[in-house]
């Protein structure tokens, strides 16, 4: 679909001279409307990615014309049209919601440019509220956010798990969200209105763990002035989450499995067990087989923990996930820090995408939630998220295209070879998918299947 403009000014000839002009390099549909009435009428009706509008006309001035756009539609990019000599009047419009604006007389070069610009930018922000109408309607799951494979398979995992009572354990490397499948477990069972407790194992030293876990009795150590209810007695009825379970010693892994196998536990200091109805789900990103290899953690509790496993898929496993994720995340620390942003540039998504994601979601989410804070501007961009992404080289391979060629024909065929094997990588990537290219390419699919057919190649090719 071509992007659409609408121009607005007074002057005939100025509306026909734009038009010609700007139609010999941008290929778009364009509208015109010589008063502010008859603007607003079409833009009512009809859909714009850009509006360009002089600042100067009768009965309705560009100003007041741009505030009731504003009303219509606030994700519409508009240019302001103004002579020389009136710039204060052109910044103002700025602080009324412009995107910017341009003084009469110009040069082709520069309307061509800025309007290009604003093309780019309508673009960037419907595709944006366009994704986080799919995260609020069908992308998240119990707060796990994803549309690959491998997140359709934990969703279909996690609703056959929580209709049991089955112990489980959930494994992954760290930041791939197993505290909210866990969580997402516990919602969705027949516990979902008891307590669902959560315990960081690694942060509690051995002698507190122990306590904190069974409990104790007033007298039972030297600072226990009162009885102490442990967490699984806290859980009772509902779900104990055991996070980083790998990490826990085996004086406190005894009583763990004792508490499994006879579904009772003995707070310190007390002579009888108590039987507890819990749910257990551990957690760990370490290989527990290699612990206990390492004499490091009990075989049996193992085999008693793993009853059921379920596997978190890495980041660099579900990439097509990371523009739903990255907008996601844009969409909630806009609002959580009263900072929204209206985009993600198409350079910084697309870095996204390729970077090897160590620390997985809780690392994404973490460089979206710095560059809300700190970006400048309403679009983030590679340099707000404060990584040195890889700089690209130019080899002697990439050189040797330019040799003989003039600078327009060097251009368009290093741009040939580009496209070719960009887009030929992602749709192997993709198995010829080409919504999935498109998510990996942080572009619309629209404009992916036109890029596709400019240069001749066919997704299908690529599917097994």
């Amino acid at each position: 679909m071509k992007p659409r403009l609408i121009i607005v000014d007074d002057e005939t000839e100025m509306l026909r001279l734009l038009r010609r002009s700007i139609r010999t390099d941008i290929d778009c549909d364009i509208e015109t409307a010589s008063d502010a009435a008859s603007a607003l009428q079409l833009i009512q009706n009809q859909s714009f990615d850009v509006a360009l509008i002089d600042i100067r006309m009768p009965e309705m001035d560009g100003i007041e014309l741009l505030q009731r756009i504003r009303q219509i539609d606030s994700w519409l990019t508009v240019i302001m049209m103004t002579a020389y000599g009136v710039i204060e009047v052109a910044v103002d419009s700025i602080k009324k919601g412009a995107y910017d604006f341009i003084t009469k007389p110009f040069e082709h070069e520069d309307i061509i440019h800025l309007l290009r610009k604003a093309f780019e930018r309508s673009r960037l922000l419907r595709e944006n509220r366009h994704l986080q109408q799919r995260i609020q309607k069908e992308e998240s799951f119990q707060n796990l956010v994803g549309i690959s494979p491998a997140m359709q398979k934990i969703y279909d995992a996690i609703q056959m798990i929580s209709q049991t009572d089955v112990t489980l354990l959930i494994t992954g490397e760290s930041g791939t969200g197993k505290n909210l499948a866990a969580r997402a477990i516990h919602a969705l069972s027949q516990r979902h209105e008891k307590p669902y407790v959560h315990v960081n194992c690694p942060t509690l030293p051995e002698n507190i763990l122990e306590s904190e876990l069974f409990g104790y009795k007033k007298g039972a150590f030297t600072h226990a002035t009162q009885d102490k209810k442990g967490l699984f007695e806290e859980a009772e009825g509902g779900t104990i989450c055991l996070d980083e379970i790998g990490d826990i010693p085996l004086s406190v892994q005894t009583k763990l499995l004792q508490a499994l196998e006879d579904k009772e536990i003995k707070p310190l200091g007390q002579t009888r067990s108590i039987r507890v109805n819990v749910r257990v789900i551990a957690s760990t990103n370490r290989d527990l087989k290699a612990r206990i290899a390492e004499r490091q953690f009990r075989e049996d509790l193992y085999y008693r923990l793993n009853v059921v496993n379920l596997h978190m898929p890495a980041l660099r496993d579900r990439k097509e996930d990371i523009p739903l994720l990255a907008h996601y995340f844009l969409h909630k620390y806009g609002n959580e820090f009263s900072r929204t942003k209206k985009g993600i540039s198409p350079e910084l998504m697309q870095h996204l995408v390729q970077k090897n994601w160590e620390g997985n979601v809780r690392e994404l989410s973490n460089i979206i939630k710095r560059a809300v804070v700190l970006a400048p501007e309403d679009v983030l961009r590679t340099d707000d998220v404060g990584i040195d992404f890889p700089k690209h080289v130019p080899c002697r391979d990439v050189l040797s295209l330019f040799n003989g060629l003039g600078y327009k024909d060097a251009k368009s065929q290093v741009l040939q070879e580009f496209h070719q094997g960009y887009l030929e990588h992602v749709l192997r990537q993709s198995d010829g998918n080409i919504s999935r290219a498109a998510q990996l390419c942080g572009i619309e699919r629209q404009y992916l299947q036109q890029i596709l057919k400019k240069y001749g190649i066919i997704a299908q090719e690529f599917r097994e």
